[in-house]
């Protein structure tokens, strides 16, 4: 079936973020360390990033790292870093090429000086795009973003700079690590697991799920434009009635 077809250009989300999960068990089904299945995800990536601009979404963000993810074995861990440093360094040209801005979310002072100078690197060489921003999860969590974002409003509480009872979901939602970004409208999650893994906890208030028995590696631009359809096919009514929404 021809997904894309059926894709309405009229209705689709700004924002689309997805939990790339399923690596290690794509490479364990073939007999491969669990690193072969993160080299293997790359083509997953290009694939994801480049329907998402060819379609017209504003935001794609992309859960590549978590905090808990510290505790996965030194070796898997510093063969991932390395493999963020020599995509990020191939991939920078191509996406300047095409439009689309760099942004990241996370704890980037936990990354190894090598990731961290290959992010701002190309964080600034694609600043000026437009077409698409393509944010990536890096030594994330939610309730660490929740977390930081309150020691944030705490200080400014001290400081007298926001009076503690003026504070609102605004206001915290402006000192999350997504400030300025609109909350996803879908979330995708691949490998069959039905959670959200300490994903963006606060922004996905609304968010449409959608999960896939599909491993990371194996998702292709079709498998987004079948996301895109069953997410348009959804009623969103944001705790309103059926009938309310058709007035």
């Amino acid at each position: 079936m021809d997904f894309k077809e059926k894709v309405d250009l009229d209705n689709l989300p700004r924002h689309i973020a997805v939990i790339m999960d399923g690596n290690g068990r794509w490479a364990k089904k073939r007999g491969g360390l669990r690193i072969f299945g993160h080299q293997s995800a790359i083509t997953a990536v290009r694939e994801t990033v480049e329907a998402a601009a060819e379609m017209g979404i504003e935001y794609l963000t992309l859960y590549a790292f978590s905090t808990e993810n510290w505790s996965r074995p030194a070796t898997e861990v510093s063969a991932l870093m390395q493999l963020l440093v020599s995509t990020i360094r191939k991939e920078t040209a191509t996406l300047n090429k095409n439009n689309i801005r760099l942004q990241t979310i996370g704890n980037r002072d936990s990354l190894p000086a090598a990731c961290q100078r290959e992010l701002l690197e190309a964080i600034e060489i694609t600043k000026d795009n437009t077409r698409m921003t393509l944010v990536l999860a890096l030594s994330y969590s939610g309730r660490w973003d929740i977390a930081q974002a309150m020691q944030r409003i705490a200080q400014k509480v001290g400081q007298g700079s926001i009076d503690p009872n003026q504070i609102s979901e605004t206001t915290v939602a402006q000192h999350l690590s997504t400030a300025g970004i609109p909350d996803p409208e879908l979330l995708i999650r691949t490998s069959g697991e039905q959670r959200i893994s300490n994903f963006l906890l606060w922004q996905l208030a609304y968010t449409e799920l959608y999960i896939t028995e599909l491993l990371w590696p194996d998702f292709r631009k079709e498998h987004l434009y079948e996301a895109i359809v069953a997410y348009q096919r959804r009623e969103r009514r944001f705790g309103k009635t059926s009938e309310q929404l058709t007035k």
